[in-house]
C-alpha cells in the first residue's frame, strides 16, 4: 500500500509511514492482548491479566506493561498497602485503540470461524 503525500506529512524521521508509529507502540506478542482485556474489563490487578493471558509469562507481562506505561497507554496505580496493591488501566489516550482493538477482534472471531469450517469441525 502506497503511502499518499498527505500522510507522508505524518511521518518523521523515526518511521517510514504511520502503520509503523502504531506498531512500535502495540506491536509484540502480547500487548494488544494486554489493551482487549483492559477495554472490555477495565481496570486489572497483575494476577488478574496474568490468569486472562495463560500463555505469557511474568517476565514478559512485566515488560509489555511498563512499555505500553511508558507510551501512556496504561496507568499504573500503585496503592500504599502490605502487600503492595498495584492496579492497570487504560488512559485517555489509551481508549484511543479501542476501535483498532474491537477491529481486530471482529476480524480474529470471522478467521476462527474460517480455520474451524477448513477442518471440519
Amino acid at each position: 500500500m502506497k503511502v499518499s503525500d498527505k500522510d507522508s506529512a505524518c511521518t518523521d524521521e523515526f518511521f517510514n509511514c504511520p502503520v509503523e508509529a502504531t506498531l512500535s507502540v502495540i506491536g509484540g506478542k502480547w500487548k494488544v492482548v494486554i489493551l482487549f482485556h483492559l477495554s472490555h474489563s477495565g481496570t486489572h490487578r497483575f494476577a488478574e491479566l496474568r490468569r486472562k493471558i495463560p500463555g505469557v509469562s511474568e517476565r514478559m507481562l512485566t515488560q509489555q506493561l511498563r512499555e505500553l506505561e511508558h507510551d501512556g497507554i496504561v496507568h499504573r496505580e500503585v496503592y500504599p498497602e502490605v502487600p503492595p496493591k498495584v492496579e492497570y488501566s487504560l488512559t485517555e489516550y489509551g481508549e484511543t485503540l479501542g476501535p483498532i482493538c474491537k477491529i481486530m477482534c471482529d476480524w480474529g472471531k470471522k478467521h476462527m470461524k474460517k480455520i474451524k469450517m477448513r477442518s471440519g469441525k
